[in-house]
């Protein structure tokens, strides 16, 4: 079904079945696709369209706040992590205020456990940051580079790679996060142990068809949550049925790229299975085939 509606997308984007980009010339996208962050598979992603004017003082913008966005979440969610493997520190986080290291949960449970004069030292730091260089546009702050010189090379094109590798990871983390924060809210675990989350009404359908790993059982809107069997059961009978007509829908944009029929689809219309175009545009053909007979 995923597939199927790609195929939709590209098809229509670029006149071809299988979404060739060099055929898309009119798209805006195009005077950012050889920038940092544009990557396989998909290519320059750009989903909600805020690149659609073509401004590159505005893709300049989201791009810095992408790179910090990135940065402080691949912090964050070493955060999340490091403790879970390697332990805490030993001594006190603050020993005016008897708190040991020991004592700070891990994930958002820490909140709770700040000191106020621990989140003046969190803020004071962050005003530190932003306020210590010169980040307007054109210098060097802007397009993220603030002095940090650890993980660069001499190579331009070795240099280049690693700052991609940066964004990919960066892009990886903020995901990351923001499912960790999502299943710590729902279990009060930071990994999210679903045995913990014993109110959940999807526990209803947990042991169905279609509940696999990793996600186990999806319905990121809620569908199911009033945990109505009756409404469940039809609905994964309408899913069952677009499944099946999108997975003929996708061997049918497949096989015409390998294999067609030889004679005519249509002889009475002089129209061959040879004339007829991969993808959407046979829709045409036949209301034209259809229209002659």
């Amino acid at each position: 079904m995923m597939a199927i509606i790609g195929m939709f997308f590209q098809d229509g984007l670029t006149g071809s079945a299988w979404g060739d980009w060099a055929l898309y010339t009119g798209s805006p996208l195009r005077a950012f696709e050889t920038e940092l962050g544009v990557q396989d598979p998909v290519g320059f992603w750009d989903p909600v369209g805020f690149t659609a004017d073509g401004s590159t003082a505005n893709f300049a913008r989201r791009r810095q706040t992408e790179l910090k966005h990135g940065r402080v979440s691949m912090l964050a969610t070493m955060g999340y992590i490091t403790p879970e493997i390697t332990g805490k520190l030993p001594g006190y986080l603050s020993p005016s205020a008897g708190l040991k290291f020991a004592d700070i949960p891990n994930g958002l449970g820490a909140i709770s456990k700040v000191p106020a004069a621990g989140w003046a030292q969190i803020v004071a730091y962050g005003a530190f940051c932003e306020l210590s260089q010169d980040q307007s546009a054109g210098t060097a702050a802007a397009a993220g580079d603030f002095g940090f010189k650890v993980l660069t090379s001499s190579d331009p094109a070795e240099k280049q790679k690693k700052l991609a590798a940066e964004i990919a990871n960066g892009r990886l983390a903020m995901m990351a996060i923001i499912g960790m924060f999502f299943q710590d809210g729902l279990t009060g675990s930071a990994w999210g142990d679903w045995a913990l989350y014993t109110g959940s009404p999807l526990r209803a359908f947990e042991s169905e068809l279609g509940v696999q790993a990793p996600v186990g059982f999806f319905d990121p809107l809620g569908l199911t949550k009033d945990g109505d069997t009756t409404t469940f059961l039809r609905r994964r009978n309408t899913e069952i049925k677009h499944g099946r007509v999108a997975m003929w829908a996708c061997i049918g944009y497949i096989v015409p790229e390998y294999f067609r029929w030889p004679g005519f689809c249509s002889p009475s219309a002089g129209v061959s299975f040879a004339d007829v175009p991969n993808g959407l545009a046979p829709s045409r053909r036949c209301r034209l085939t259809a229209g002659s007979r």
